[in-house]
């Protein structure tokens, strides 16, 4: 087998360290799971750098005590409270096919009904960049971006999240990966717009 071959041995060291000492990875990476943004390939780490989150859009449901499945929320306590990770970024990324299908509604299909309520997730800054009156192209540019800030928001609403921050002991990133040029942009809070990372 070819990664048995040629990846494991590259890393073996590194597993044989991870295996003995457990994960302690710094960064909560939040990323869509489109195939073609890799997370490792993006930030040229290796194993147990990241603790990696991957869902369609790259979402961040709202804190919701309830009994119900949260696999994004448990994956965020997870990594805040027990890896007491130092940073957590939410990437966005270009031709995102989530925030397209919020521009291009299709009738309802009883077979993607998760996948209806999950883009709920992205209606609020569907709607915001909408009202910039931009074209349709340069608003689904927009609506990628913004919504990695609403993720952000979102994240804000998990007591452990709130609290670490509030401590200077967590930080928030919000990216934007742009595919066809392999390029990374962060959103720098003090010029108020999305820069080359």
């Amino acid at each position: 087998m070819k990664y048995t071959n040629e990846k494991l041995k590259k890393y073996h060291h590194k597993f044989k360290e991870l295996v003995k000492n457990g994960q302690s990875p710094k960064t909560l990476f939040i990323g869509c799971c489109d195939s073609r943004v890799l997370p490792n390939l993006i930030t040229n780490t290796g194993p147990g750098d990241l603790f990696v989150v991957r869902n369609i859009g790259n979402f961040v449901p709202p804190f919701s005590p309830d009994n119900d499945f949260h696999s994004t929320a448990a994956a965020i306590e997870y990594a805040v409270t027990v890896l007491e990770v130092e940073d957590i970024v939410v990437c966005g990324h270009s031709h995102c096919g989530a925030i397209n299908a919020l521009f291009s509604p299709k009738k309802d299909n009883p077979d993607l009904i998760h996948v209806k309520k999950w883009l709920e997730l992205g209606h609020e800054p569907k709607k915001f960049c909408e009202d910039l009156g931009l074209s349709k192209e340069q608003t689904i540019i927009e609506t990628e971006k913004y919504s990695t800030l609403c993720q952000l928001e979102n994240l804000l609403t998990y007591p452990a999240v709130k609290k670490r921050v509030d401590e200077g002991k967590l930080f928030l990133n919000a990216w934007y990966y742009i595919l066809e040029e392999g390029k990374v942009l962060a959103y720098d809070v003090d010029e108020e717009e999305f820069l080359p990372l």
